[in-house]
Parts: C-alpha cells; sequence; structure tokens
C-alpha cells in the first residue's frame, strides 16, 4: 500500500484522514481510541544497560493490532517506581521511544504509529527534565510572556526524547485552597487563568493552524474540562454545584482562550456538572465544546474515568459507548473504551460516531508528522536551569515587610531556621520526577553561597514539616538569640515516597512522611504543622527580627507576627536560590498573589470576585482576607496617575518614587453597573508588568477590548486597592462600547 494516498506527505490532511480511515476495520479504529496502558510496563533494562520490550506491550499492540496512544513512558515518579537505575534519561529517551514505535508500526497492518503522550504539569515528567515552578507559582509572576518561553523549553524537551503530546493542567480555577490540587492552577482569577492559558499553547504548539507541528513543538491537553476546582469542601473529584452562570463566567474562560489559541486537545474532568460527569456530558464535550466554540481537536477521559460511567449506564461497555457519544476520543487507563466495537455491533453508539473520534486522532498523528519521520529529529535544548530560576525569581511574592528586608550592612549574624531551609525535595511540587543527587539549591546554601563577606550564617532545622514535635526548637531559640535576623523557612510539602499508596488513577490514597499537597492530598483546614507553629511563636519571642519564607502548594494561615513575610510556592530546584536572591536584596520581589489569602479555613470560600451583594460579615472573625488577590510589595514604591479612559484602552502613569528598581502589575478591574444578571463585586480584565528605575515614570497603556456595557473601571496595585479606589473609578456611557 506504498502507493495508498494517507501515506502522500503532499496531499492534505483531511483527504489522508480520509483514505486511512476507509482502509481500517472497526477492531483496528476501536484500537486507535484506546490508550489503556501505563507506559512504565512496556519495556524494561537489560543487562547492557540498554532496553528491551515487555510482553505486555506485545499482548496490547496484538490487541487491536497496533496502538492508538502510550501514555508515560518517560513517566518516573514513586507511582510508577521508575527511577535512574530503571527508567531513561536524557541519553536514551529518544531510543527507547523509537523502538516502541517501530514495534507498533510493524503489529499495525496499515502502518499506523502511536501517539507518545506524557504529563508536563511543570516541565517534563521524565528523569532529567528541567522541573519548573508549579502553576500557581506561574500565576504569582504575572507574566504571561515569560510562560510562554517556559512551555517552549518543555515542549522542545519532550520532542527531543521522543514523545508526542504533552498533558498540562492550565484549566482548573482556585475556588477552595484546601483542595490539594491547588498548586496546578494559576489561581482564582478566570482572566488571568486564561492569559497565561493562552501563552502556554502559544510556547508549545507555535502559531496555531493544520500544518505540521515543528519537530520542536508539542500539541497540548490542556486539564481539565470543566468546573474541577469547584469541587465541593475542596475534595478530589468531589460534585461542582455550579449553576451555569458561574461555570461560564469562572470555570470556562481558560478553556475558551485555549480553543481559540490553536490548543490540540482537552482532557475531560473527573468531576460532575449537574449531575452528569464530564466525560459523559455530552452537553458540554459536543453542545458546548464542538458546536458552540468550533473546537475540532481530541478529547481526552482523564484516567479511568470512562469506567466510572458504568454507575449511570450499569457495566462499562454501555459506559465506553456513552462517554464516546457525548464527545470523548481517547481514553485513558479504562476498559470501558476496549469494548467499543461490541458496543457498535449491539447498537449502543454508531459508527459514524466512533469513525469522527478515530479521524480526530489520525489527524493529529498526520499533523505530527509520524507517518513520516517515526524518531526524533529535535536536539535537547538548552538553558532550561537557568529559565526554571527565572520563573522561581519572577514569583517570589512579598506579603508584608516591616523594613526588616532588604537585609543591611548593619545585619552581620543570620540565624536560618524551619523545616524548608536546608532541602530541595519540598521546593518541587507534585508530579515530579526523581532528581539526581545535588540538583537545585536550598535556601540555606543559597544565602550561603550568595551572602556578602563577613555576613555569618548559622541553621538550626526547629522542627520537620508534619508533627507536634517541638524538641528541635530550644536550639532554634538560641541561634535566633544570638543573631541580627532569624529567616524562618516554614511550608508544606507535595514530595511522594516509595511508601506511598496510590489509587488506580495514581493520587496519593494516604499523606506518607510530610506530604501535605498534591493530588488525592486534600486539608479539612488551612494550618500548617503543629510544631511549625510553635517555632514561629518561639523565635518571634526571642524578640530577633523575623522574616518568615512559605514554600507551599496552597495558601496557609499565618499569623501578623513577624515583621516581614515571603511567599515562594513551590519554586522548583532552584527556588531556594530566587528566595535568596530576594532576601539580600539581589533580586527584587516581583510577585504578585494569584489566589487570595484567607484568615482561617473558615472563612472559606474567600475570593475577590464574589457576588457584589450586600451581606454581612461574621461576628467573630473579619470577611475580608488577610491578603487580596493581587498584592504584593516591593522594595520601593510606586505612585499611580489618574487613570484616563479613551475609548478601547486605558492609561494610567507610573512613578518609581523611591531610590530602588523595581517592578509593579498595574491591574485593571472593573465594577458592571447596569447588567441583566447580578454582577460581581469587581472582575480583572487587563493587567501589564511595568518594571521601572528609581524616579523614572512611564505610560502604561492597556486595552480594554471585548468589553461592553456600562461599567466602572479602577486601575490599582490589587483587587483590595481596586475596591477602595473609587478615586481612579470611571463610568462609561452605556453607548460607548469598551
Amino acid at each position: 500500500m506504498s502507493d495508498a494516498l494517507y501515506r502522500d506527505p503532499t496531499a492534505p490532511v483531511d483527504a489522508r484522514v480520509r483514505d486511512l480511515l476507509s482502509r481500517m476495520t472497526l477492531r483496528e479504529k476501536v484500537g486507535q481510541l484506546n490508550q489503556r496502558m501505563y507506559g512504565w510496563d512496556a519495556y524494561r533494562r537489560t543487562g547492557d544497560g540498554g532496553f528491551e520490550l515487555t510482553e505486555a506491550l506485545y499482548a496490547e499492540t496484538d490487541r487491536f493490532e497496533g496502538l492508538g496512544a502510550l501514555y508515560g513512558l518517560q513517566r518516573a515518579d514513586a507511582w510508577s517506581g521508575v527511577d535512574h537505575g530503571s527508567g531513561p534519561g536524557v541519553a536514551d529517551g529518544a531510543a527507547l521511544a523509537e523502538l516502541v514505535q517501530r514495534h507498533v508500526v510493524s503489529r499495525s497492518r496499515l502502518g499506523i504509529p502511536a501517539l507518545l503522550v506524557e504529563e508536563v504539569p511543570h516541565g517534563h515528567m521524565a528523569l532529567d527534565g528541567t522541573v519548573l515552578p508549579v502553576n500557581l507559582a506561574v500565576g504569582a509572576t504575572w507574566d504571561p510572556d515569560l510562560h510562554e518561553r517556559a512551555a517552549a523549553h518543555a515542549a522542545a524537551e519532550l520532542r527531543a526524547r521522543g514523545g508526542h503530546v504533552a498533558l498540562v493542567s492550565a484549566l482548573d480555577i482556585v475556588r477552595d485552597p484546601r483542595w490539594g490540587r491547588t498548586e496546578e492552577c494559576f489561581g482564582e482569577d478566570p482572566y488571568l487563568a486564561a492569559r497565561l492559558t493562552e501563552a502556554l499553547v502559544r510556547g508549545m504548539q507555535g502559531v496555531p493552524g493544520d500544518g505540521v507541528f515543528a519537530a520542536d513543538k508539542a500539541p497540548v491537553v490542556l486539564k481539565h474540562f470543566a468546573g474541577q476546582g469547584a469541587t465541593v469542601g475542596g475534595r478530589n473529584s468531589a460534585e461542582s454545584e455550579l449553576g451555569l452562570r458561574e461555570l461560564h463566567e469562572i470555570h470556562l474562560p481558560a478553556a475558551r482562550a485555549g480553543v481559540r489559541a490553536g490548543a490540540a486537545a482537552v482532557m475531560a474532568a473527573y468531576n460532575e456538572v449537574d449531575g452528569m460527569p464530564c466525560s459523559g456530558n455530552r452537553a458540554l464535550l459536543t453542545g458546548l465544546l464542538r458546536e458552540d466554540w468550533g473546537f475540532d481537536g481530541l478529547v481526552m477521559a482523564d484516567g479511568l474515568a470512562v469506567d466510572r460511567l458504568a454507575r449511570i449506564t450499569g457495566d462499562k461497555v454501555s459506559a465506553g459507548a456513552l462517554a464516546l457519544d457525548s464527545g470523548v476520543d481517547l481514553s485513558l487507563w479504562d476498559e470501558g473504551f476496549t469494548h467499543l466495537e461490541e458496543a457498535v455491533e449491539r447498537g449502543l453508539v454508531k459508527e459514524t460516531v466512533l469513525d469522527g473520534a478515530v479521524a480526530r486522532v489520525l489527524r493529529l498523528k498526520f499533523r505530527l508528522g509520524l507517518f513520516e519521520q517515526q524518531h526524533t529529529t529535535a536536539s535537547p535544548p538548552a538553558g532550561g536551569e537557568e529559565l526554571s530560576r527565572e520563573v522561581a525569581r519572577a514569583a517570589v511574592t512579598l506579603l508584608r515587610n516591616d523594613g526588616v528586608l532588604p537585609i543591611g550592612a548593619n545585619v552581620s549574624r543570620v540565624a536560618v531556621l524551619g523545616p524548608q531551609a536546608a532541602t530541595t525535595a519540598h521546593q518541587l511540587g507534585d508530579y515530579t520526577a526523581p532528581q539526581r543527587p545535588a540538583t537545585g539549591s536550598s535556601v540555606l546554601d543559597a544565602l550561603r553561597r550568595l551572602a556578602p563577606p563577613g555576613l555569618d550564617i548559622r541553621y538550626a532545622p526547629g522542627c520537620a514539616l508534619t508533627g507536634a514535635d517541638v524538641s528541635g526548637i530550644p536550639e532554634a531559640i538560641a541561634q535566633a538569640a544570638a543573631s541580627d535576623l532569624a529567616v524562618l523557612v516554614l511550608g508544606g510539602s507535595s514530595a511522594r515516597t516509595p511508601e506511598t499508596e496510590f489509587d488506580a488513577n495514581g493520587a496519593a490514597l494516604n499523606a506518607v512522611s510530610e506530604m501535605t499537597c498534591g493530588e488525592g492530598v486534600d486539608l479539612a483546614g488551612l494550618g500548617l504543622g503543629a510544631a511549625q507553629y510553635a517555632l514561629l511563636d518561639a523565635v518571634v519571642a526571642t524578640g530577633t527580627p523575623t522574616a518568615v519564607v512559605l514554600v507551599q502548594g496552597r495558601p496557609h494561615v499565618l499569623p501578623d507576627t513577624a515583621p516581614a513575610l515571603l511567599t515562594a510556592w513551590y519554586p522548583g530546584p532552584w527556588g531556594g536560590e530566587a528566595i535568596a536572591e530576594v532576601l539580600l536584596g539581589l533580586a527584587e520581589p516581583a510577585g504578585r498573589l494569584p489566589v487570595s489569602v484567607p484568615r482561617s479555613a473558615a472563612q472559606l470560600p474567600v475570593y475577590y470576585n464574589h457576588k457584589d451583594t450586600e451581606y454581612g460579615g461574621y461576628v467573630d472573625e473579619s470577611a475580608e482576607p488577610r491578603y487580596s488577590f493581587g498584592h504584593g510589595l516591593s522594595y520601593t514604591s510606586f505612585a499611580y496617575g489618574e487613570p484616563r479612559l479613551t475609548g478601547r484602552t486605558v492609561e494610567v502613569d507610573v512613578t518609581n518614587t523611591d531610590r530602588r528598581y523595581g517592578r509593579s502589575v498595574v491591574q485593571v478591574y472593573l465594577r458592571r453597573l447596569i447588567t441583566p444578571f447580578w454582577p460581581r463585586t469587581l472582575e480583572l480584565c487587563a493587567f501589564e508588568g511595568v518594571a521601572l528605575a528609581p524616579g523614572e515614570r512611564r505610560t502604561v497603556t492597556l486595552s480594554l477590548e471585548g468589553l461592553s456595557g456600562t461599567v466602572e473601571i479602577r486601575v490599582a496595585a490589587s483587587a483590595r486597592e481596586a475596591l477602595e479606589a473609587r478615586g481612579q473609578s470611571f463610568t462609561a456611557p452605556a453607548d460607548t462600547p469598551l
């Protein structure tokens, strides 16, 4: 069949798809929609250090005379059990991918290659892959251009290792930070998430279009569609009690932006929307996504989500039929899609529906050029470590500072304390491959390396991340009391260990060791370990000025007892260096909060863009967050002039009024004045970072394209300031489009 149209690289993609589809048996079609196998079960190391394929892979490819997609061939973590002794590294990952692909093509009657699908949550989740800061840290940068560059690097690493498709969290919105997957979200705001999702798609995929992907670009599967960040009680995979307006206003804008940017695929989420799980929700996957939005890419189910539909349909055969008919094209580990041949023969789903899904899978394979080039041609990109540092540096957010930071010339001895001070393992976040020894830098190591001559750095851990053991606190007190400044590094961890028990989909079933965050690790409260609070109280009680650093995957509750507080989220392996640079004043704190920080879990939900209703506060606690969305301090100060509204733009003069270089993020919020539906208090509608030298003034112009109606525009440096910035409010006439 060498002369078949589908083998002609000059033929249009859609023509090639139609030709190949017409030649396939029902069994072969079903095989293209299955992604049942764990990739790490497809190979094993040989005695000479190479790889051989397993009987499990042979059986899977024989089952459907080929393979539609293979998940996680290069995934390495505690769940897969893959480490540096058993898995592929940067030197041999591409060779393993080529070995698998040659086998798949040889077992396929029509020579159809497989999609190699990999996790790329914050860098390629493979041995020797560059680990980037987690999404919540990316959200804190408020810098889409920086994220676009980081995403491009991650895609290039994936393709250089022989991978094709990137699974990337982007669509979940933080509405309850007790959720363990908060770290995977860009923040609580749909506009911020939409701009970062666009940047992600541009960076990973390049210019949208129907042509072949470049050798260093990867099609993106945006996770998770839709509403997963609103699950009840912050519990993973729970139901989402969402009205349609809340769904559309808060949880769909990022997905809409990603689709408009050309995203190749989306992943249907676990949660239900109005009683129907997303993987079986035809109104969501077909009515909205395909028919209303015009999306023509792939829809992938989340792991084992199709089989969960058997609770509705009665068995897994009909569960697979429901998912396919609803709009799912590609399975993930489930059994339901393996029975689609039977489902078609029983009339549970039409073969034309199946053909549509197969066509979308094949179209992506043609766009990747897999029929012409089944081995990688891309070279591993350089500069990943420095890019990770750059994102980490941009994410460090100064929340409070009573003159303690940056560390000045009057400080001769610093006590570096706390369970996060001397470790890199807890800076990495969930979905991270094992790191080689000496990768990265802790806060302590970086301070010792970067400190000016004569600055004495002392260390005591004080306590562990979890538990109530306070036996190490006396040593920490002694070090703090003998120092001019205490740097107390606290927080949480998403680090998994081999002792972790896993659910069938890889979520943690138990929080082992010091794990306090990540998939499957949801909290009822937002507290740190009990000993960390005891350590904080004891260090502050010494009277030594104290700067608290939080390394965390969600906002934790902390009292305002220390004069300085900054958060770095999970900043990646080199995050300790970014933190140290900010503490020493070698870098400016540039981050802004992507989420509101509550005073206690009892306040939840706490987010700035709630409905504009005049409800009262609590009798026993303030209803306001401790720190608002968009908040972040600098080592300098900025003055905003009066905003000027002209047509579809707003201008504001920003001046650096102090003696240090710094960056401010100009944030534009709207308040709807006349609307047919009850409005929100504020909505972010534009933002731009501006870096200024001392005394420098610059006019920042921001577009208001896409807005309409009678609104009030407010320009400020945070949501709280915008709420109070009545002097900067403007009302647009009802007949003036904004």
